[in-house]
């Protein structure tokens, strides 16, 4: 090769550089990997966390929102004021928002939003957060009072749950298929059982998103999301479903392991007007002939947190209950004696599709059958869970991960799909709820931690870790996960 040939080689191998590397500087799309496909988009009508992962922040917003370390930010309400008995709050709303179909986001829509979530009929998951609302009134274009029939502490806490988001009236027909809301993207397609795209709105009324697309793509087998991310066929797994693979991804440059906290206390669920689980002492037989510890080194090799209450251990209020329920196998055979069932029984445990839930009730079947629990494995896929298991009651026992932040008030409930009914427990909740003493309401927390972890309502296994494998290059998705949102409104390519 002459001097001039190898020049023009050299000269042509930096130029193919350059460009490649321009190119990838200039990435404005996101693929996002996902286990779990949402029923449909409608975070107000359903209880599906893979909702709120999509539409939460990127499509949907609310009064006050969510942010990254789980503070309560202001969403579409820029500030807000709050009388002195703390039974009215006037939020001053940002003007000049409209929706993505164009339609003008005003104070008659937040009054839309909470009516329609608090209705009589309303099918909204989490419609206990709107209970306290007497009226809502716009009193002018960008102004809303909200009153409330007595104080709440938490009440901008609750308005930034992914179920309080502001929706219209004049898309609220179509919502499940085709979301409209005021957010940094809008909704684009849905490729049932394979993707969600959505795209930039480029007439944002806040900070505009840095990407111009993104797409969540749903890989439901953990051997194809392992395929996926190694190929680079998507740019982040979120909540990667195999962790036995995470030392490989660590050790690969190409790829950042996030490892933090979520919301998620993950159970098995045990229904409490089921024979035999309506004896205490069933309930408290399942729960010591279970080896949390097992649990996540088997099913989460060693990704979680033990926990003997229904609370998150990040949480400052959090008490440590798991000695409540110490594995005892023995002692759990008794208890099953005591309560008249020495040869133990027969029932049914419903998984959904999530690998803590599958794997995990693997390790459980085999942990109850030594104490004589037979168990009849179902695997459901969601909406056959929420069917069955959550709306029709129709279940022994099933494994959940409950990852609504700070949820301890749906053992108030007793039409909850565990269905637990006791009325000290729902007095505590009702006087937390217009508490608004820091130190009274700490232990009023402790002691609803308490209840239920004396009560057995629930097997309480560990809190889920949220473990994502991103590209290298990728920054600006969340590490923790205080709510059940994929915020990408801050996610952008670094050089």
């Amino acid at each position: 090769m002459t001097g001039n040939q190898t020049m023009k080689s050299i000269l042509l191998s930096s130029a193919a550089l350059l460009i490649a590397t321009s190119a990838y500087a200039a990435k404005t799309d996101v693929t996002i990997g996902l286990q779990l496909e949402p029923p449909h988009l409608d975070p107000t009508s359903a209880a599906a966390g893979a909702i709120d992962q999509v539409v939460y922040s990127n499509i949907f917003e609310g009064l006050t929102r969510f942010g990254s370390d789980g503070a309560v930010l202001p969403g579409l309400a820029k500030s807000w004021d709050i009388s002195e008995d703390g039974t009215v709050y006037t939020f001053k709303l940002h003007s000049g928002v409209t929706f993505h179909d164009g339609t003008s986001f005003e104070a008659s829509d937040v009054v839309f939003s909470l009516d329609r979530a608090r209705a009589e009929d309303s099918t909204n998951a989490q419609k206990a957060l709107f209970n306290g609302i007497e009226s809502v009134e716009a009193v002018d274009a960008t102004t809303v009072k909200v009153t409330l029939s007595a104080p709440q502490g938490n009440f901008l806490f609750n308005m930034a749950w992914g179920d309080a988001v502001i929706v219209a009236p004049e898309s609220i027909a179509d919502i499940k298929n085709n979301p409209v809301g005021t957010g940094a993207f809008k909704f684009s397609e849905w490729r049932q059982g394979d993707s969600i795209s959505l795209v930039r709105n480029d007439s944002y009324w806040g900070t505009p998103a840095a990407l111009e697309s993104a797409t969540f793509k749903y890989i439901s087998e953990p051997t194809a999301a392992f395929a996926a991310v190694m190929a680079e066929d998507v740019d982040a797994f979120y909540s990667y479903p195999a962790p036995e693979n995470l030392a490989q991804f660590e050790a690969d440059p190409r790829f950042t392991v996030l490892s933090g906290n979520t919301e998620g206390e993950t159970i098995l669920a045990i229904n409490n007007k089921l024979e035999p689980f309506d004896d205490v002492r069933v309930r408290r037989a399942v729960s010591m002939a279970i080896d949390r510890q097992a649990i996540i080194d088997g099913a989460m090799f060693g990704y979680g947190t033990p926990i003997g209450t229904h609370f998150a251990p990040h949480n400052p209020d959090y008490v440590d209950l798991t000695g409540n329920a110490l594995f005892d196998p023995e002692a759990a055979k008794a208890l099953l004696a005591e309560a008249g069932y020495p040869d133990g029984f027969t029932t049914t445990l419903k998984l959904p599709p999530p690998s803590y839930a599958r794997r995990g009730g693997e390790i459980i079947a085999a942990q109850l059958r030594e104490i004589g629990i037979e168990t009849e494995i179902s695997n459901l896929e969601w909406a056959q869970w929420l069917e069955q298991a959550f709306r029709g009651y129709d279940f022994g026992l099933t494994i959940v991960s409950h990852t609504e932040p700070m949820d301890i008030g749906i053992y108030a409930r007793p039409e909850y799909y565990f269905q637990y009914d006791n009325a000290e427990f729902q007095d505590l909740i009702e006087a937390l709820g217009v508490e608004n003493d820091p130190a009274t309401r700490s232990e009023l927390l402790r002691q609803a931690q308490t209840i239920i972890s004396e009560d057995y309502v629930n097997g309480y296994l560990f809190q889920l870790a949220l473990t994502s494998v991103v590209n290298a290059k990728l920054t600006g998705i969340w590490e923790d996960a205080p709510t059940q949102a994929i915020d990408l409104t801050a996610v952008s390519w670094s050089d």
